[in-house]
């Protein structure tokens, strides 16, 4: 039984081996998903202290309630 060497034995061989193009990966196309509408989604938002304070100082629905006033600023824009 021969074996095969991992590498190979020819110094010319083993360079070639190096610089010889790499093999493309078939890429999946992306997906874009769209939003369903009136769907609420998460994310991450930088808010001033005294902002989120205001907004949590009512306890619990904070997050409405920053909700209510961004819609409300979007609807005044319009």
């Amino acid at each position: 039984m021969t074996t095969i060497p991992r590498r190979p034995a020819n110094p010319l061989d083993a360079a070639e081996a190096l610089f010889k193009p790499a093999k493309k990966v078939a890429v999946a196309p992306v997906v874009e998903r769209r939003a369903l509408p009136n769907v609420k989604e998460p994310v991450s938002l930088k808010l001033d202290s005294d902002v989120l304070a205001y907004f949590q100082a009512d306890g619990p629905g904070w997050q409405e309630r920053i909700n209510d006033a961004l819609r409300a600023a979007m609807q005044a824009d319009r």
